[in-house]
């Protein structure tokens, strides 16, 4: 949604005068700030010259001197992080498929529903929107080499909390489910406090032989059992100084346990084979997918190391809750693992993304996205069919369900008709969605679809919905 101080800004390039005033008329309002040329080499320049700072552009395929496609690639090429929706009078699938491969947002076939062009104009700058907002905070975040990604409401308050405790020199525990990001929470901690100057080291303990993590945890002498041909210092030592990360401490043998305590205790370390101890500076940041409460409750993890431990106590959420970030950490990992020219998500691809319900979450998002780059063949465009089977095939199966919805008579309509069809009965069905999950509050709705008020309550009008109907 626009800022109330801003307006998108949309660019149309299309050569056909009477097109650019049904384009024209049907875009102007409060929320859009309109640009129009007929020249493709105009909006080449600005990109140049680094001013093309649009939000969508709309991009006739059909161009004088120029494919409106070799323009696309061209924006795709310079990194530009506006929206293209391409315009064509062909709609048969080799124009169709063309544009998607070459990194448009969509395209749309002339001629436009207005109530479908100026849904998909607003989709496309709040899509513009979210990538901007997400290079502000890689940004932001490339001094610590920490990147927190998203900007809903729960990981507003992550942020909130980690910028109050940053400072703090406390024992911290992390919990959340398995791929949800701990590790990255306790490096975004230690990057912003007054240890970043030492190391950071991690440990797994739930990844390591019960007869090796005490060595592990607090070193050993040469000598000291079969197999110790040196000393190690252990991670307490290599830590000293700086942070302590120990990743699913809620796997611990209940021995190890009763040893970690004493060295939080006593801030000292007695290498396995030694007897000598060392002093140790280490601030200890924990995580677990597990339930330590219940835990310390069925006698599997002891009482005493759980308080030492549960100083501060941080959430982080689980995918399915923070749906918002998706498009925001698809275009992180994208970028990532695609490079230079990162591919971009087709809307049915990503659609299908919001319906999965991610059990690995953010890894399982990575994971499928480095799935994706191996297998989107070089388009601009990830389709469904470069996603895992499981994320893929919903996608498909969703596509299917839909074609009742436009195909409602025993008639094949138009093509336009159909999509027009299509288009009004997606929007009444969202908006009656957003009413159900706001209670019949208008404005809770409206925030929930990146809409203001007023307009919102004109598509609940156009669309015959009574607000009333919905209170709680």
């Amino acid at each position: 949604m626009a800022e109330p101080s801003e307006r998108w800004k949309i660019m149309i390039v299309e050569d056909d005068p009477d097109v650019s005033k049904v384009l024209v008329r049907t875009l102007t309002n409060d929320e859009m700030q309109l640009e129009i040329t007929d020249d493709p080499f105009v909006v080449l320049g600005k990109l140049e010259a680094g001013t093309a700072d649009w939000d969508v552009m709309l991009l006739d395929v059909g161009l004088p001197g120029m494919s409106g496609i070799e323009v696309l690639k061209r924006f795709r090429e310079a990194g530009s992080l506006a929206a293209i929706l391409m315009l064509t009078a062909d709609n048969s699938a080799n124009t169709a498929t063309a544009c998607m491969r070459a990194g448009a947002f969509y395209y749309l076939t002339k001629p436009f529903a207005a109530l479908a062009l100026s849904s998909m104009v607003q989709s496309a700058a709040r899509y513009a929107t979210l990538r901007r907002r997400l290079a502000e905070r890689e940004r932001e975040d490339a001094s610590t080499g920490t990147t927190l990604v998203g900007t809903s409401g729960a990981m507003r308050f992550l942020r909130a909390q980690l910028d109050r405790l940053a400072g703090q020199d406390v024992s911290i525990l992390i919990q959340g489910e398995s791929g949800t990001g701990k590790e990255l929470v306790a490096r975004s901690l230690h990057e912003r406090g007054a240890r970043r100057s030492h190391r950071f080291v991690a440990l797994n303990c739930g990844a390591i032989p019960e007869t090796l993590i005490d060595s592990e945890l607090f070193g050993h002498t040469k000598g000291a059992f079969t197999g110790a041909t040196s000393d190690r210092a252990g991670v307490f030592v290599e830590a000293d100084g700086g942070t302590l990360f120990l990743d699913e401490i809620g796997d611990m043998p209940m021995a190890v346990q009763a040893r970690l305590l004493r060295v939080l205790q006593e801030n000292e370390v007695r290498p396995l084979g030694s007897n000598t101890v060392r002093k140790v500076d280490a601030r200890v940041i924990a995580a677990t997918h597990v339930d330590l409460e219940a835990a310390v409750a069925e006698g599997k993890f002891r009482q005493d190391l759980f308080y030492r431990l549960n100083v501060v106590r941080l959430l982080v959420p689980p995918l399915r809750d923070r749906l918002d970030d998706l498009p925001l950490l698809a275009g992180h990992f994208l970028r990532k693992h695609g490079g230079t020219g990162a591919p971009v998500l087709a809307p049915d691809a990503l659609e299908a993304m919001l319906a999965y319900p991610w059990p690995g979450n953010v890894r399982e998002l990575e994971n499928a996205l480095m799935h994706a780059v191996a297998l989107h063949h070089g388009d601009a465009t990830i389709g469904p069919d470069s996603l895992p089977a499981a994320i893929g095939q919903r996608a498909r199966a969703q596509s299917s369900s839909r074609i009742p919805i436009v195909l409602d008579s025993e008639d094949l309509p138009p093509l336009t008709e159909a999509k027009r069809r299509a288009s009004a009965a997606f929007e009444k069905g969202y908006l009656i969605k957003a009413m159900e999950k706001a209670k019949g509050s208008v404005s809770e709705a409206a925030r929930l679809a990146g809409l203001d008020r007023t307009n919102f309550r004109r598509l609940l009008q156009r669309h015959g919905i009574d607000a009333a109907a919905y209170k709680a």
